[in-house]
């Protein structure tokens, strides 16, 4: 066995860590709010999130072409590349969930081939409308959307059911949590489990296994049951960040976070647009907290979110960088 094949199966397992990673670090994005209040047991929640990401995973493959082809120039990418895009984006994400900081895992392995791709070829590789377009704006502007729609729809229901009692409009959303959480798990799976696909087509491509830009049905499959898997492994200090440490949830706050963080994302995986979930189940929750009050948010612990979410591309870009040039000098050894 020669030693490109050796790096080729190295970075088809390093793709397979990076998406299991994904799926218990990112896991508290569809479940964290239906544990808070109670509306599914731990164990209940993570299965149904897990089957659900399984089933989003299989929706489509337009997030994966972005991540594969919209964002670097992928004939100059090579095997070393996408390892070194892999490691940077995992050494982030096993830190953040260490310290229970709910990071993106999409915007750490962007960062990562960006990084990577860098260090082998030069900033000209960046294709910069791309990045602009598919990845700076939605960045920016979706955390925004999250607030809105997240403060709107639970404006809207706390108009609807001002006159009904509390205990009353806790027990039917409990039930309806059980739908929305479902519903963001689905949407979970269908942009975040992409991004492997993405990579690890762009892999293909460069070994000249396949000859354009399309996901093949195994790689499909294969990210999907491996985000499930990972998924099905919980997170549980990012869990406890999301679903109590933001603020205090009720059921009826929770199935206006899922709602409004599903329907989002859900857009944007039909557009290709690879948004960290995230950021929109966060800020999602944030604008929902804030119909109560502005205090009713803990600020500090929205702000170290922040902190990592600005942090996240670049460290990884320098991460990946570092790894590349190691890479490199390893491989001259043989």
């Amino acid at each position: 066995m020669d030693l490109t094949t050796i790096i080729f199966i190295i970075v088809i397992l390093l793709a397979l860590v990076f998406e299991y990673i994904n799926g218990f670090h990112d896991s508290a994005n569809a479940i964290a709010t239906v544990i808070s209040t109670k509306a599914l047991t731990p164990r209940k929640a993570i299965l149904y999130a897990a089957f659900l990401n399984l089933l989003g995973a299989l929706l489509g493959t337009h997030v994966a072409k972005t991540i594969g082809g919209g964002i670097v120039d992928s004939g100059s990418v090579t095997q070393i590349v996408i390892a070194s895009a892999l490691v940077g984006a995992i050494i982030w994400n096993l830190l953040t969930w260490y310290y229970g900081i709910p990071s993106s895992s999409s915007h750490a392995l962007i960062g990562g081939l960006m990084g990577a791709a860098m260090a082998h070829s030069g900033y000209g590789v960046i294709k910069i409308t791309g990045f602009i377009e598919k990845i700076f704006i939605p960045m920016i502007t979706s955390p925004m959307l999250g607030i809105i729609i997240g403060f709107a729809i639970m404006l809207m229901f706390l108009w609807i059911f001002a006159k009904a009692h509390p205990e009353t409009i806790n027990k039917r959303f409990k039930k309806l949590q059980l739908i929305s959480s479902g519903f963001l798990a689905l949407s979970h799976g269908s942009n975040d489990a992409q991004k492997t696909m993405g990579i690890l087509t762009l892999l293909l491509l460069s070994r000249g296994y396949i000859h354009e830009m399309e996901v093949p049905l195994w790689v499909v499959i294969l990210c999907a049951f491996t985000m499930a898997f990972g998924t099905a492994a919980g997170g549980w200090k990012i869990i406890r960040t999301m679903g109590s440490k933001v603020i205090k949830m009720k059921p009826i706050n929770g199935f206006a976070a899922e709602v409004s963080s599903a329907s989002i994302i859900l857009t944007a995986s039909h557009f290709g647009i690879p948004l960290s979930t995230t950021h929109i189940i966060s800020t999602s929750i944030m604008g929902v907290g804030s119909t109560r009050r502005v205090s009713a948010v803990k600020w500090g612990i929205v702000g170290n979110i922040v902190q990592a979410w600005i942090f996240t591309i670049p460290v990884t870009m320098i991460l990946s960088a570092l790894c590349y040039v190691i890479a490199t000098k390893i491989a001259l050894l043989f």
